[in-house]
């Protein structure tokens, strides 16, 4: 059974902690259009699919050196964003950004569903060995 596709929405130090990079850089980012933020109950969001897209962009954009997760060891569990999900009817392609790190992880399409992983969506990628298991906080 598939999961109904609702709207993820990250609070800013979210948003942040997910591409691994300040509040206030992604702040400044917000000022100068390069993600949009809407005000809800007071607070600034940024959509879920929006921030797998700038997700992708910075993974790809040399300035990813300068993210906190450089600082960090990409031991074991690493959270992420995931900017694409490939599904056919046995399996599923899900492809995260933790930090500056891309990860890729098959699994069959019946897990993906379960987890309810859309583009968008938080989740934690656990990497042991050349297996990299998926699962959502």
């Amino acid at each position: 059974m598939r999961h109904a596709v609702c709207v993820t929405r990250y609070r800013i130090a979210e948003a942040a902690d997910l591409l691994g990079v300040s509040d206030d850089t992604v702040r400044r980012w917000v000022d100068a259009g390069r993600i949009e933020a809407d005000a809800e109950g007071g607070r600034a969001t940024v959509d879920g699919v929006d921030l797998a897209r700038l997700a992708g962009e910075l993974a790809d954009h040399p300035d990813r050196d300068r993210t906190r997760a450089n600082a960090v060891s990409a031991r074991n569990r690493m959270t992420g964003i995931v900017t694409k999900v490939v599904r056919d009817t046995v399996m599923a392609q899900v492809d995260l950004i933790c930090g500056p790190y891309r990860l890729v992880s098959l699994m069959s399409a019946e897990a993906a569903d379960e987890l309810g992983l859309e583009v968008g969506v938080r989740a934690i990628a656990s990497v042991k060995s050349t297996n990299v298991v998926v699962e959502r906080p």
